[in-house]
C-alpha cells in the first residue's frame, strides 16, 4: 500500500511541476497534449478516474487520516501558494479583523446561509492534529480547529442531487497574459461529509493567520494540499462541475492536475 502511495505522490509531483510551468512557458506542444479532447489528456483523465475508484474501495468512506500528538508539532504550518490576497473586499475585511466576514452557502440547498465567524465558531467544532502533504514534496504537522463541513451542509439542507461542494476564494492566481483568475476548488460529497473535513478558523490554538488562509480554509485530510482551499469567500453545492472555471473542478485541475488527489 505504501509503495502505491509513494509512486502516486511522485507522479503527482511531476505532473504538478509540468502543469505549473504552462502559464509561464506557453509551450504549444504541451498545451495541445493537455487540451480538452487531446489523447494524452483523455488518458490522464481515465487513469485519474480509475485511481479515484480504487482508492475509495481500498480506504473506505470513513477511514481517518493519521492524527498526531502535540509533541510532533515541530514547526509552524508552512505557508504556500497565495499568502496575502490583493482583492479589495478581502483587504477591507482583513483590516477590520474580519468582523464583517460572511460565509455564503448556496447552490443546491434548501436554506441558503450567510454565516459570520462568530456563528461558525458557535457551531460544533473539531480539533485535529494532522499532516499537510504538498504536491511539491514537503509535509508539515499542525493542529487545526474548525466546524465540520457536514454540520454546515446539514444546516443548509443539502439537496439529494448535490454531488459536489465548490469553494470560491478571495485570492487570485496570475496566469501571465491570461490575467488573474480567482482560485476555486471542489470535493465530492463523500469527502465533504468525512469526519475530518472541517472549515478551519484556528491553527495551533491561535486564530488562523492570513498567510495560512484566514479567516477560513477547508481541511480535507485524505487529499493533497492543493485541494484545501484558503480564503474561502463562498460555498456552492452543485450537481456538475462544468459551470466552474474550465469544468475540471479547480484552479490547478484546469492546468492539468488530478481532480482527485487522495493519499
Amino acid at each position: 500500500m505504501s509503495r502505491i502511495i509513494i509512486n502516486r505522490r511522485r507522479l503527482l509531483t511531476a505532473a504538478g511541476v509540468a502543469a505549473s510551468t504552462l502559464p509561464l512557458a506557453g509551450c504549444d506542444a504541451l498545451d495541445g497534449m493537455l487540451s480538452s479532447g487531446a489523447t494524452a489528456r483523455d488518458a490522464m483523465a481515465k487513469a485519474n478516474g480509475l485511481t479515484y475508484r480504487v482508492q475509495r474501495f481500498l480506504i473506505g468512506a470513513d477511514s481517518l487520516a493519521k492524527e498526531f500528538s502535540e509533541s510532533e508539532i515541530r514547526q509552524g504550518q508552512r505557508p504556500n501558494g497565495s499568502t496575502d490576497p490583493t482583492d479589495a473586499t478581502y483587504i477591507a475585511l482583513r483590516d477590520a479583523g474580519f468582523a464583517g466576514y460572511r460565509l455564503d452557502v448556496g447552490g443546491l440547498v434548501d436554506r441558503p446561509l450567510r454565516l459570520s465567524l462568530d456563528e461558525l465558531r458557535n457551531m460544533p467544532s473539531r480539533t485535529q492534529i494532522t499532516r499537510h502533504d504538498c504536491v511539491e514534496g514537503w509535509s508539515c504537522i499542525a493542529k487545526w480547529t474548525g466546524v465540520p463541513l457536514a454540520a454546515v451542509l446539514d444546516e443548509a439542507g443539502a439537496k439529494p442531487e448535490a454531488r459536489y461542494v465548490v469553494f470560491r476564494c478571495f485570492d487570485t492566481m496570475n496566469l501571465g497574459l491570461s490575467g488573474d483568475v480567482a482560485y476555486y476548488e471542489s470535493i465530492d460529497m463523500l469527502d465533504a461529509r468525512h469526519p475530518q473535513t472541517i472549515l478551519a478558523y484556528g491553527l495551533n490554538e491561535e486564530p488562523l493567520p492570513v498567510e495560512n488562509g484566514a479567516p477560513l480554509r477547508v481541511r480535507v485530510e485524505r487529499q493533497l494540499g492543493y485541494k484545501m482551499a484558503k480564503y474561502i469567500r463562498s460555498i456552492e453545492l452543485a450537481s456538475d462541475l462544468a459551470p466552474y472555471g474550465q469544468g475540471k473542478g479547480g484552479f490547478w485541475e484546469d492546468l492539468g492536475y488530478d481532480w482527485y488527489a487522495g493519499i
